[in-house]
């Protein structure tokens, strides 16, 4: 198992720009595929953000250009940059695997974007 902890998130107005993170209690390196998800007020838990071991990125279509994930290995570390924030942004975002079972979800950390 891992415990996965997520920080970062906090109120900024549309426009601006937040950084996530999400440590990890043990190695992810063997990990194929870590995630950003994100679960908005009456609405379902959606993949926003994935990252391969290897490095290889995908995005969702309502993310792209403004969103980058990263994942420091070393350090057990995943990342979600987020710039350009929308209203629509707003939700608890929470890491994750997104390659076979998830582990068990972290309290996740709130985004909120004002208009």
């Amino acid at each position: 198992q891992v415990q996965l902890v997520e920080s970062g998130g906090g109120l900024v107005q549309a426009g601006g720009s937040l950084r996530l993170s999400c440590a990890a209690s043990r190695s992810i390196f063997s990990i194929a595929v870590m995630g950003w998800y994100r679960q908005a007020p009456g609405k379902e838990r959606e993949l926003v953000a994935t990252i391969t071991r290897s490095g290889s990125t995908s995005l969702a279509d309502s993310v792209k250009g403004r969103f980058t994930i990263s994942r420091d290995n070393a350090k057990n570390t995943l990342f979600l940059q987020m710039n350009s924030l929308k209203p629509e942004d707003t939700a608890v975002y929470y890491c994750n695997t997104a390659s076979g079972l998830p582990f068990a979800w972290g309290q996740g950390t709130q985004v909120i974007v004002s208009s």
